[in-house]
């Protein structure tokens, strides 16, 4: 088989302009990027279509394959005479230039052009990266330029590049005419509280309100210091105007794709724009989104978070599963994964039962689809099966890296048979409560924690964020991907354990607070071996090794 990449450079586009008339936007409701993307702005208000979420078990290295399920959900739609649309995250160079590669599908499932969505794009993140370090640039020279005087900066620099060397850092070093040393770091750029903020903003003047609170440091009384006091939104607004609006592309069987926004849901929120999803349900009768990682992060926040921020009930949820990924959570190591072994599979599937409950308890419909691989075989595949049938939710074959839409076909008839538009979700917790409950509540629901434990210096910034009149936001969890606990190595479903809290950090303007958990990094770094190693580009300009 060909590999993604040359799968993606073979395929004939639909020009930009033809898909977006097909889809109903005028000449004046979009602008081109080139003959392959666009960037639409529409009114978003009364969005019609159905909403289907896809998450999945807990993570692996290589990843479980939402995005390619959902984009081959969509291309099945479409070859079922439906008209549907796809609102996903847009990559970041970390992972695409790291360990587990980009956000554009795969195989015969993509969204296209692949080369230039997993690298610059439309220059969203570049933009986001730019006004993060303006933002940071400014408070810095008021310090220095005794404009404010602050015992505490809270803003950190962002890069989209993993590099654990700029985790931590000092800066004014070389005396006064370079500033004020200070101990700080960098976080990637999907971290970065603007990347929330553009992902949640209802538009330009939502987008203005949310930069003026961003609260960026404390003050000597212990008052909160914010972008709108520094002064820095308007600056704010001009680089981040266009990279408010929504990016149009195309799958390779030609459904329209809005890809835009980018937060991981291991350290931040996880899903796309709010906005680009409710476009998405403007214009076509069903829209698959999906949220990173595995439910027990991506779908939690997606609903805890973004469907309640922007008034979102999606009607059906699938979880997709693979035998690769149970065999992992039964005690199987990765170079042995494509070796037959029911046991393993078995002993790993209270993984997707535990994941199945939890998403059942938010009160919306949930089918299961197995992303196949080559090496599963029929009693593996049985065992997923028989974890369903006990759980009451449809199960089906996905057979989309290979066969694209067609291979897809029975896993959205199974979604179209389960959708509920009347659904409601049941919130985690309410917004009313202390922090400290709302915290405890997701790592008790969903995690399945005994207990949690907070740091001293979490335990400060819960009571500080409290008495500063923060504590009615809703809590976005940063942790380990592998497991439902705050531990790597603590895989299947585990329960019992202690959730550590090591830090809190307050997104105001993004409008929740984060809950940094056990060892995890908002500054990613690189593996042994970097993706980045095997990138280059041919003699005809082509770029080769980009998966």
């Amino acid at each position: 088989m060909l590999t993604d990449i040359e799968i993606a450079q073979q395929t004939k586009l639909i020009p930009i302009d033809q898909l977006a008339h097909e889809y109903g936007l005028s000449d004046d409701q979009f602008i081109p990027y080139g003959r392959d993307k666009a960037k639409v702005a529409l009114d978003t208000s009364n969005p019609k279509g159905k909403l289907i979420l896809v998450t999945a078990t807990s993570g692996m290295p290589a990843g479980s394959g939402k995005t390619t399920t959902s984009i081959a959900v969509a291309q099945a739609f479409k070859k079922l005479g439906e008209k549907a649309c796809l609102a996903l995250r847009e990559p970041s160079l970390g992972p695409s230039f790291g360990m587990k590669g980009g956000a554009a599908g795969g195989g015969y499932s993509q969204v296209v052009p692949m080369e230039s969505i997993n690298l610059h794009f439309t220059g969203d993140f570049h933009a986001i990266t730019a006004a993060n370090n303006l933002l940071a640039a400014l408070i810095d020279n008021a310090r220095h330029q005794g404009q404010v005087d602050l015992k505490e900066i809270t803003w950190r620099r962002v890069l989209d590049v993993n590099d654990r060397m700029l985790r931590n850092i000092v800066t004014g070093l070389g005396g006064p005419a370079n500033g004020i040393p200070t101990e700080t770091g960098f976080d990637i750029t999907a971290a970065s509280e603007l990347m929330a903020i553009i992902c949640l903003a209802a538009g330009e003047e939502d987008l203005r309100v949310r930069l003026d609170r961003l609260v960026v440091g404390l003050k000597r009384d212990g008052s909160a210091y914010t972008c709108k006091e520094l002064g820095a939104t308007g600056a704010l607004m001009a680089l981040l105007k266009d990279a408010m609006l929504p990016n149009l592309v195309q799958s390779i069987e030609g459904v329209p794709a809005f890809v835009h926004g980018g937060p991981f849901a291991n350290i931040a929120h996880g899903c796309n724009s709010a906005i680009a999803t409710k476009l998405s349900l403007k214009l076509a009768d069903y829209v698959i989104t999906e949220a990173g990682f595995g439910a027990d992060l991506g779908a939690e926040k997606f609903l805890d978070i973004k469907c309640r921020a922007a008034g979102l009930h999606p009607a059906a949820v699938v979880l997709v599963a693979t035998v690769r990924a149970l065999k992992s959570h039964g005690g199987v190591a990765k170079p042995d994964l494509s070796k037959p072994n029911a046991e393993a599979v078995k002993a790993g599937a209270v993984n997707l039962a535990r994941h199945i409950e939890n998403l059942q308890g938010f009160g919306l419909p949930v089918c299961v689809g197995i992303n196949a691989f080559p090496t599963d075989t029929e009693e593996e595949m049985a065992v997923i099966y028989d974890v369903c049938a006990k759980a009451g939710v449809p199960c089906a074959l996905s057979e989309v890296f290979a066969k694209g839409g067609e291979g897809g076909k029975a896993l959205a008839e199974t979604v179209l048979s389960i959708l509920d538009d009347t659904a409601q979700v049941k919130y985690t917790y309410e917004l009313d409560a202390p922090l400290t409950d709302k915290i405890d509540a997701v790592a008790k629901k969903i995690y399945r924690a005994g207990s949690v434990s907070y740091s001293a210096a979490a335990k400060k910034t819960l009571d500080e964020l409290t008495a500063l009149g923060y504590g009615n936001l809703p809590v976005c969890i940063a942790k380990t991907q592998y497991s439902f606990s705050d531990n790597a190595k603590l895989t299947g479903a585990p329960d019992g354990f202690t959730l550590n809290v090591r830090e809190v950090r307050l997104s105001a303007g993004a409008g929740f607070v984060v809950v940094v958990c056990g060892s995890i990094m908002t500054m990613p770094g690189l593996p042994k071996h970097p993706a980045a190693i095997d990138i280059d580009v041919d003699v005809n300009g082509k770029i080769t090794g980009l998966f």
